[in-house]
């Protein structure tokens, strides 16, 4: 079994390249779509968002010696980003802004990791989300994302470090989900009900 500590040094390297592949794909589906969205706002709205994610990734870091990873508040922006503007800048920012943190932050083995966690979280939550104002949908939402996050990052360092270790992180996940959830929810019920038009921006 490879260790959790030389998996993300052998990763180290590949971060860019990975991140880069997932722009280059997520170019291409948005050029397949065009006839479905609208393509130059979509492009935008994701790059500025997945920007705020990687900010707000590196505003507070909390590191888990155990793992090797670190608690954030990235989650409070992929959620807003998901819940306002759906499942495709949903999984752009959570994935591509979230991972982008990771490199900028000095996590860079992390960065594929948390590309498809934190791209699922978004994915799902914009899926669940997006059409809705209701607080009580939205907060359903954020919870399965929530969910993808902690047992996505747990599966993963469970089976790299082994099941102890990977409990210890799970605390500070839950703590990092819930924070997202509260943050995440109040700014998109603000957005959405004050600002209906900005959902039909993409």
């Amino acid at each position: 079994m490879v260790k959790v500590v030389d998996l993300t040094e052998m990763l180290k390297p590949y971060g860019h390249y990975v991140l880069g592949g997932a722009v280059v794909v997520f170019l291409a589906y948005i050029w397949a779509k065009r006839k479905e969205y609208k393509a130059p706002a979509t492009i935008a709205l994701s790059a500025i968002l997945a920007a705020v994610v990687a900010i707000a990734t590196n505003v507070i870091k909390v590191p888990t010696p155990a793992t090797g990873g670190y608690i954030n508040l990235g989650d409070t922006m992929v959620m807003f980003s998901a819940m306002v503007f759906g499942p495709v800048v949903g999984v752009f920012a959570g994935g591509v802004g979230s991972a982008l943190g990771d490199i900028i932050g000095g996590y860079p083995g992390w960065a594929p990791i948390t590309l498809v966690v934190k791209g699922l979280e978004g994915l799902a939550i914009g899926y669940l989300a997006r059409r809705s104002d209701n607080v009580s949908t939205l907060v359903i939402a954020g919870i399965v994302g929530g969910m993808i996050m902690v047992s996505g990052y747990f599966l993963f360092e469970a089976y790299m470090f082994g099941v102890p270790a990977a409990l210890t992180e799970v605390p500070g996940n839950i703590v990092q989900a819930v924070t997202g959830i509260i943050v995440g929810t109040g700014l998109a019920t603000i957005i959405k009900k004050r600002y209906p038009e900005v959902a039909d921006l993409i």
